[in-house]
């Protein structure tokens, strides 16, 4: 007689990051908490600009660099602020040890901070107009941007310095070999947030603005707190010591620079990430403003819009799984080369409501495919260690740039329109509607020659890039030098 013994239990699979190891379950329960917490994000981060840009566009409408103004507010005090705050925060990340980690300490300060800086927003025409009927004198038009430069600020702020650490959570808490699909997913669940946004909110901003705002700031807040909540980092080694004789602001400053801009090959993935950043950067920034010049409605803008992320959403788990297999350096090279042949026709054939139709459409899809395809980039290439530092590292060179440029941009579009008169029926009197949002004379089409120049400045970082990637182990066998 023989005995049998029952087949040994299959080992189930784990996967491990730091010191974190995850069962199938575990790593569920992450993506769903990670998910929802993007939910939150995305819907931040979709609807506060095209609710900001609508609000700062009807009141600068009447002025001759409206444009130049417009973008001051918008790009270039963001990008000043971040250029200050995020070496700051990134370095404080890095090197904070708690009972909570070592970001989410910084998201659960900063979230409620940003919730309240979208309420302010939304409460800015009623203060406004408070502070104008109590005070007559005063230009409600002056108040109203007042009230919106500070709630910006505040907004901003909590924005720069909570993004500042997000990104070092990802990388602290999902596994590596998984990044590109965690990336693609987080695209997919931002895209369904760009889609309620473009269908449903985009057409109420003018009528329910501040209801808008006070709603989603309000969502923001509470759920991407309960995320910071319910994600467990795990034990990192203690940081380097300081060196009691390098002590203080300067000498720190100076042992971040020498880290993070003494080695060539970091110096050129910055550059190549700045490029890839700046592409579609031409075009977004004055999409609102393009739309007004041929013509199309905010309602219809935001269905091309809608259209474009269902399209992006149906992309959004093959290109990250894409990412994951040839690796996201050589597909966002792909993108971007696609992303510049649109630019080019944009450029030459986007002057009227069916061809700006036709390239924001385009621009949209592969411009989308290019944040996708890029996403867990700097994850795969900068140390673990201090990848925060490294990050933000990059964030300065994009921050200086991000001053200038959109200047720039704006002074040129509104160069090209000089010698057109400035249409609004309610210039310099504070009106909300019956506005003429027009922009006569200007070619925002130079936008997508701008935009396809950046193409190539990122093809070419981009070469040189994977060449020292290649040397340093490629795909299988890639370490990053520290």
């Amino acid at each position: 007689m023989h005995s049998t013994s029952p087949p040994p239990s299959a080992t189930p699979r784990l996967w491990h990051v730091g010191t974190l190891t995850y069962t199938a379950g575990g790593l569920a329960a992450l993506f769903v908490w990670l998910l929802l917490g993007d939910f939150a994000w995305a819907m931040r981060e979709r609807s506060v600009t095209p609710m900001a840009q609508w609000y700062l566009g009807t009141l600068l409408s009447g002025l001759p660099s409206a444009n130049l103004v417009f973008l001051l507010l918008m790009s270039s005090f963001p990008a000043a602020l971040g250029l200050i705050l995020v070496p700051i925060i990134s370095v404080m990340s890095d090197r904070h040890r708690g009972p909570r980690g070592r970001r989410i300490p910084f998201l659960l300060i900063t979230t409620p901070l940003s919730a309240l800086g979208m309420i302010f927003l939304g409460l800015t025409p009623w203060i406004s107009s408070t502070v104008h009927a109590a005070v007559p004198g005063l230009s409600e038009v002056g108040i109203s941007i007042f009230c919106f430069a500070v709630a910006w600020a505040v907004f901003e702020f909590a924005a720069i310095a909570s993004g500042a650490v997000f990104g070092g959570l990802l990388n602290d808490v999902v596994p590596p070999e998984l990044l590109g699909r965690f990336h693609g997913m987080f695209r997919m669940v931002s895209l369904i947030d760009g889609m309620i946004v473009g269908w449903w909110i985009m057409g109420l901003i003018p009528t329910h603005y501040a209801l808008l705002f006070i709603s989603i700031g309000t969502f923001y807040g509470s759920a991407f707190f309960l995320t910071c909540l319910n994600i467990k980092e795990g034990t990192y080694p203690e940081p380097p010591p300081i060196d009691p004789n390098r002590k203080g602001f300067w000498a720190q400053a100076q042992e971040y620079g020498k880290l993070c801009f003494s080695n060539r090959y970091y110096l050129t993935i910055f550059f190549m990430l700045l490029f890839n950043g700046l592409t579609a950067g031409p075009v977004n920034l004055l999409a609102n403003n393009y739309r007004q010049s041929v013509g199309m409605s905010m309602e219809d803008f935001g269905k091309i819009q809608t259209m474009c992320y269902a399209i992006s959403f149906c992309l959004g788990l093959p290109l990250g799984w894409l990412a994951d297999l040839i690796h996201p350096l050589r597909l966002t090279m792909i993108t971007v080369a696609l992303y510049g042949l649109s630019c080019i026709w944009g450029a030459m054939y986007a002057t009227t409501h069916d061809t700006f139709w036709v390239a924001i459409f385009v621009h949209n899809v592969i411009s989308g495919c290019i944040f996708t395809s890029a996403a867990s980039l700097g994850q795969r290439l900068f140390p673990r260690s201090s990848y925060a530092q490294f990050a933000s590292a990059a964030g300065i060179l994009g921050s200086l740039v991000g001053i200038v440029f959109p200047l720039m941009l704006g002074a040129m579009v509104d160069m090209s329109g000089w010698g057109y008169p400035i249409l609004s029926s309610t210039a310099g009197k504070g009106g909300m509607s019956g506005m003429l949002h027009d922009f006569p004379g200007r070619h925002f089409e130079y936008t997508f020659a701008v935009g396809a120049f950046m193409c190539v400045m990122a093809l070419g970082m981009g070469f040189f890039v994977h060449r020292r990637f290649m040397a340093l182990g490629g795909p299988k066998g890639y370490v990053a030098p520290e």
